[in-house]
């Protein structure tokens, strides 16, 4: 091939491309919508996977356990644990470092490890070793693990049926809230 030829097919490219783009067809046009949101959502996975370690960084909150920080149907935009360090309301409390309007990070995990349940998202108060009491006069740690707390709740989750007696493992995080965007998530929440 010459370049006299490499330009000829580059603009017959050009010309069908645009014909397709200006089509009054409706399948035409409904397949060029289609193909400009997949495109979006694409871009999308791939900024977020480079900016926070996951190309599906959104969860939808099923529950007022985060109120008033973070309410049922706010979409919570999640960073990778891989991409961060966690910090603990604890360690918040001393350096001033806060999140969602409270000390220490927000996190989201795995009750118990499991892929099929829902993930929790609460956070994350303290760190415990093995051994070491869960709570004040409480049983020992069988590992160690974070200690949450949602922060409408009243106890930590250790205590209550959420975690009942099991630190969250490091494993089991899958990452830490960053931002939120209010009410989003009430449309997946109605379809779930």
């Amino acid at each position: 091939m010459n370049p006299k030829e490499d330009k000829t097919i580059i603009d017959k490219l050009f010309y069908y491309v645009k014909l397709f783009r200006n089509s009054d067809n409706f399948w035409i046009g409904l397949l060029n919508d289609l193909l400009f949101v997949a495109v979006m959502i694409g871009l999308f996975m791939f900024i977020s996977q480079i900016s926070l370690g996951t190309p599906r960084p959104a969860v939808a909150v099923e529950s007022g356990s985060m109120l008033p920080n973070i309410g049922i149907g706010d979409v919570v935009i999640i960073q990778n644990i891989q991409r961060t360090h966690i910090i603990t309301h604890t360690e918040g409390a001393l350096s001033g470092y806060t999140s969602f309007n409270e000390y220490g990070d927000v996190i989201l995990y795995r009750k118990y490890g499991s892929t099929t349940d829902t993930p929790i998202i609460h956070r994350a108060m303290y760190w415990v070793e093995e051994g070491e009491p869960m709570w004040s006069g409480g049983p020992a740690a069988p590992y160690s693990g974070y200690i949450t707390q949602g922060d409408n709740n009243k106890q930590i989750d250790q205590k209550t049926s959420t975690s009942r007696l099991q630190p969250v493992k490091e494993e089991w995080t899958i990452g830490v809230a960053r931002w939120h965007i209010p009410w989003v998530g009430y449309l997946s929440l109605a379809v779930h």
